[in-house]
């Protein structure tokens, strides 16, 4: 079954929220594909009652490779569990980029959240810089590889996402033949380090939307998405949702 998450980003407010996640959990399908929604911590709470009673499962944005203690505005995997909390995106590009998380600091926060029941949605990804440099591979293979490393006996637990970079907000996305390229690539590296790779999810991250998602999907190696601006719409969003579930 493949798995559609939605990361709002610092998007949102109570009202919008409330209209949002009435909306998709009153349009989806019956027989839907698994779905989550990434939402600001803020909203945790509200989201956890509001998608009550729905197939909807709550995701954080980001996880403190803590567990607890003087971390002044981080949240760790134990708090994020008491919300019902089942995915956590780690290692999103804009972490990268504009909080200068390194690829050990994702693998510990993939191993803090795995400690507590919740499901690392790992993400990896190449610049526009690095793909034209033809760079593609050893990017991805390197950040994928500290998580290994540092969970290879419970790999099988968590998921990918694949973003490339220059392609996340940008309108721009790649082909499904170019993103099934590098799904498989991380497909096989996985089954280096585990036996259950097939099991494991490998989301595309790059600008999905209403239009193309069903041909990105219809890839062999890609099992799901991780949705930015279109995970704000409703209507969009359960477009993709029917195109994962078809």
């Amino acid at each position: 079954m493949k798995l559609i998450a939605g990361n709002w980003k610092m998007n949102g407010s109570l009202e919008a929220n409330d209209a949002l996640v009435r909306a998709i959990a009153a349009g989806m399908p019956p027989s839907a594909c698994d779905v989550a929604l990434c939402v600001p911590a803020p909203y945790l709470a509200q989201v956890q009652m509001l998608k009550s009673g729905s197939k909807l499962e709550l995701g954080a944005q980001d996880v403190s490779q803590h567990a607890q203690g003087a971390y002044t505005g981080e949240l760790s995997a134990s708090m994020l569990r008491e919300f019902g909390v089942r995915y956590a995106i780690v290692g999103h590009s804009e972490r990268r980029q504009y909080h200068g998380e390194t690829d050990a600091l994702v693998a510990e926060k993939a191993k803090a959240a795995l400690a507590h029941g919740v499901t690392p949605i790992v993400c990896v990804g190449e610049t526009l810089a690095q793909r034209e440099a033809g760079q593609t591979e050893e990017v991805v293979k390197r950040q994928l590889a500290a998580v290994i490393h540092v969970n290879g006996h419970c790999i099988s637990e968590i998921v990918v996402a694949y973003e490339p970079v220059w392609a996340i907000g940008t309108g721009r996305t790649a082909t499904p033949e170019q993103a099934q390229q590098v799904h498989a690539l991380l497909r096989k590296q996985l089954a280096a380090a585990t036996a259950h790779a097939q099991s494991v999810h490998i989301l595309y991250g790059g600008s999905m939307n209403a239009a193309n998602a069903a041909s990105l999907l219809a890839q062999p190696d890609i099992d799901g998405g991780l949705i930015g601006g279109a995970s704000l719409k409703a209507p969009d969003f359960l477009q993709i949702i029917a195109a994962a579930s078809a």
